[in-house]
């Protein structure tokens, strides 16, 4: 059996997500506490869909996606540091600050179709909506 929100393109994106991160944490020179944090934050979007999934209300279910999108923020500063020390390339980072972005829009609009105002003043930057 298939549960619902496996069948949602940001859940599954966002697994991607996890394996990929996976792999730029398994590199030299990431610290313990860098790879803690990264890959807490890049867990925390599939698994915040799915429990948003799970979830009866629309209003709890709007949280959840709110959640998972938090977390999508929280991995920009962690990117930023590895590739200001070095561990990652600038393809590498530019690949996934736009996976990032990708999941943050899919994700508003998750949260905003579960949403009685359609269209909350919310951006994922000043230039992104």
């Amino acid at each position: 059996m298939k549960f619902s929100f496996e069948n949602l393109d940001v859940y599954q994106r966002a697994v991607a997500f996890n394996l990929a991160v996976d792999d730029l944490l398994s590199r030299e020179g990431v610290s313990r506490t860098l790879a803690d944090q990264f890959s807490r934050a890049a867990l925390s979007i599939p698994l915040n869909i799915a429990e948003g999934n799970g979830r009866w209300h629309k209003g709890d279910k709007r949280q959840f996606f709110w959640i998972a999108r938090g977390s999508v923020f929280e991995c920009i500063p962690i990117l930023e540091v590895m590739f200001v020390k070095n561990i990652i390339s600038s393809q590498e980072r530019e690949w996934t600050r736009a996976e990032l972005e990708v999941m943050g829009k899919m994700l508003t609009k998750l949260a905003q179709a579960h949403s009685d105002n359609k269209s909350p003043n919310v951006s994922l930057s000043p230039n992104i909506s």
